[in-house]
């Protein structure tokens, strides 16, 4: 009897996970302004570290939720305020299995260290646009490379 215990808290326990799970992501999307977004988290291997999120623009702010976590608060936020893209690149190496096909990587640098982003295609033209956009009256932040490869 205890076993059968043991497994059904344990599948409520999961349930309750995905529940939770659903749930934010949902409350996140329904505000509107969230895109598909990777950030590399880690560079010791190469080509890897990506972990999959959303962003949702909020003012002069990206901020960054992974996927699979239950925190309510963005794990990272990129302020449009000294955020400057330095490169584009398309995926390399194993970084191609990790993200879909039509995927831009972005590195940006800001004030506290280089970061490195991908999202779709499709979206880069956005938040290239929400990046020189600015206030009238503030100085809009620079793009660091105006001859970027075709991708």
């Amino acid at each position: 009897m205890e076993i059968v215990e043991g497994i059904g808290i344990g599948v409520a326990v999961v349930l309750a996970s995905l529940l939770i799970l659903f749930i934010r992501r949902a409350l996140f999307t329904r505000s509107g302004g969230i895109i598909r977004l990777s950030v590399r988290v880690s560079t010791i291997l190469d080509g890897r570290g990506w972990s999959p999120g959303f962003g949702r623009f909020v003012g002069d702010e990206l901020r960054w939720y992974r996927m699979f976590s239950f925190a309510l608060r963005p794990k990272r936020v990129l302020s449009r305020k000294g955020l400057a893209v330095e490169r584009r690149r398309l995926p390399e190496g194993q970084e191609r299995f990790s993200m879909p096909a039509d995927w831009v990587i972005l590195r940006c640098t800001s004030r506290h260290a280089p970061v490195e982003i991908a999202m779709a295609r499709s979206t880069v033209t956005g938040f290239l646009s929400w990046l020189e956009a600015a206030p009238p009256g503030a100085a809009s932040p620079r793009l660091a490379s105006q001859d970027w490869p075709a991708a």
